[in-house]
């Protein structure tokens, strides 16, 4: 599913370093032929123990994890909402992502400068926000003069428009996002259609130095980003992009034994990945079979037929039934067969929503 997070922030905050990592880290191309990337886009492994474990029980030929993409974008001014710096290119690239990690610097350096002379990450979450929330703002403005004489005429449509522009536009004045506002099922409808930046959900990415990576609860920067993000309650992951590029180099013991020396259980760039797909609303259904164990990626909610299609249109369009187990009841049954004796293997139709973990047979016919 094309579906991307992109990694925004200062200059000199350690987005660059972050995305080397990404990059380094990136999946095995082989596994996405027709996947054209571009420059500024990373590709990275969905890290997920339940891959592992399937492969074990199958021992297939192969083994193909799920991949999600996160998308270098421009450096941000302050002032970008008005055009400084790179300030358009910035806004087109993170219209383009789904949703937004923003790195933020929690580590002082006298060698490395700060765009505005000192560390103070709420100072850059704010500038950024703030030039997020600008760019709607005009986006609402130029909107609400239009719908504003057809809601005077009392045309249904228009009536309601005008009230979400009416709220947005009040929390932009408050210096707030959109996705602070509680819109209703139909209101999103129309919000969707806007195009917003602030309607992306956000997590914050504290980039620390080596030394707080083991331990950065004592970090008060760090603590200072908790404490802002829960009021919009959004997820903080705690990094160190330097140590993240060299993780990125390792592999298999090696960077297990990298891990252990530095006192921390997984990478953060691990961790990052895993926010990030949950964030979107995204989960894994898996297909076991001696040719392949494979994961894929689904929105949650989607159902049987909708997640056929994502192996292929075919899959769908003849979509007949699936065999489900969930991932639990297959490892603890020890096999597909002993599964299906044991009566944990289901027969769901076209109405059947997918759920994370699951291990799916598509029976179809076109």
């Amino acid at each position: 599913m094309a579906l991307t997070a992109g990694i925004v922030g200062l200059p000199n905050v350690g987005k660059s370093t972050l995305f080397n990592a990404i990059t380094q880290a990136g999946a095995e191309s082989a596994n996405y032929p027709f996947c054209t990337i571009d420059p500024n886009v990373g590709i990275v492994e969905v890290p997920d123990y339940r891959l592992q474990k399937l492969t074990e029980l199958v021992h297939p030929k192969k083994t193909v994890p799920t991949a999600f993409e996160f998308t270098d974008i421009a450096g941000i001014v302050k002032g970008a909402s008005k055009g400084e710096g790179l300030g358009n290119k910035f806004l087109s690239h993170i219209r383009e992502v789904d949703a937004i990690c923003q790195v933020v610097r929690c580590f002082a350096d006298e060698n490395i400068t700060h765009v505005s002379g000192k560390v103070d990450p709420i100072s850059d979450i704010e500038t950024i926000n703030l030039e997020l929330i600008l760019a709607d703002m005009e986006t609402v403005e130029k909107r609400i003069g239009r719908v504003e004489k057809m809601a005077k005429q009392k045309d249904k449509d228009s009536v309601a428009e005008f009230e979400v522009l009416t709220l947005l536009r009040e929390a932009f004045e408050a210096e707030k996002p959109a996705r602070s506002v509680a819109f209703t099922e139909e209101q999103m409808k129309i919000v969707r259609h806007l195009h917003l930046l602030t309607i992306k959900p956000v997590l914050y990415v504290a980039n620390v130095s080596e030394d707080d990576v083991a331990d950065p609860s004592e970090n008060d920067y760090v603590k200072q980003v908790r404490e802002y993000a829960a009021k919009e309650n959004a997820e903080v992951i705690v990094i160190c992009a330097k140590i993240e590029e060299e993780i990125a180099e390792l592999e298999g013991e090696e960077k297990q034994m990298f891990l252990e020396e530095l006192g921390i259980a997984e990478s953060g760039l691990d961790q990052l990945i895993r926010a990030a797909y949950h964030l979107l609303g995204l989960a894994t259904y898996f297909t076991a079979g001696v040719q392949e164990v494979r994961a894929w990626t689904f929105r949650k909610g989607m159902k049987a037929p909708q997640c056929a299609g994502i192996i292929h249109s075919d899959f769908e369009r003849g979509f007949i039934r699936a065999e489900v187990v969930s991932y639990e009841d297959l490892v603890a049954a020890g096999s597909y067969n002993a599964a299906k004796e044991a009566g944990k293997v289901r027969l769901e139709g076209k109405d059947y929503e997918v759920q994370d973990g699951d291990v799916v047979h598509f029976r179809f016919n076109v």
